[in-house]
């Protein structure tokens, strides 16, 4: 099937496979790989991209259900050279360890603070809720989602 979306701000028209999934199109047609896919099924956020703004887990949507809708990624949130508040403020505050959960924990920020600007610790607690990281204990991730919080303001 032909799907027409934009990613990262630039228009795309690619032949895929209708089972394909979103995740799969953006690491293997579209070449983004900071969307990384951990388990299929939802369960870490890993995938998480915005899709017309809102967060969602690449993993379960088709790239097929995408069409005409704009899609971000990692690699699209920076402005040129400058991170965004949210890359900012993870690499400031050392919100990773191994970096696997960090792409999904950055875009799912970014969309929580862009509903909420100024998010209690309960709020981001929740609105993290569905990415997991395995290593860090998520500290310097609430860290840097309150500095990152403090910037936007």
């Amino acid at each position: 099937m032909q799907v027409e979306m934009t990613v990262n701000g630039r228009h795309r028209s690619d032949d895929v496979e209708p089972r394909m999934l979103l995740a799969h199109y953006l690491r293997d047609v579209c070449g983004l790989k900071a969307t990384n896919i951990g388990c299929d099924t939802t369960s870490c956020g890993a995938c998480t991209v915005h899709l017309d703004g809102e967060s969602v887990k690449s993993c379960t949507v088709l790239a097929v259900q995408c069409e005409g809708n704009a899609v971000r990624t990692l690699e699209g949130l920076a402005e040129g050279d400058e991170l965004h508040p949210v890359q900012a403020a993870f690499r400031r505050e050392h919100a990773l360890q191994c970096g696997f959960c960090t792409p999904g924990m950055v875009m799912a920020v970014a969309a929580l603070l862009e509903r909420n600007r100024q998010p209690s610790e309960e709020e981001i607690r929740q609105g993290l809720e569905g990415n997991i990281c395995r290593c860090t204990g998520y500290h310097n991730i609430i860290r840097a989602t309150q500095a990152a919080a403090e910037a936007s303001a």
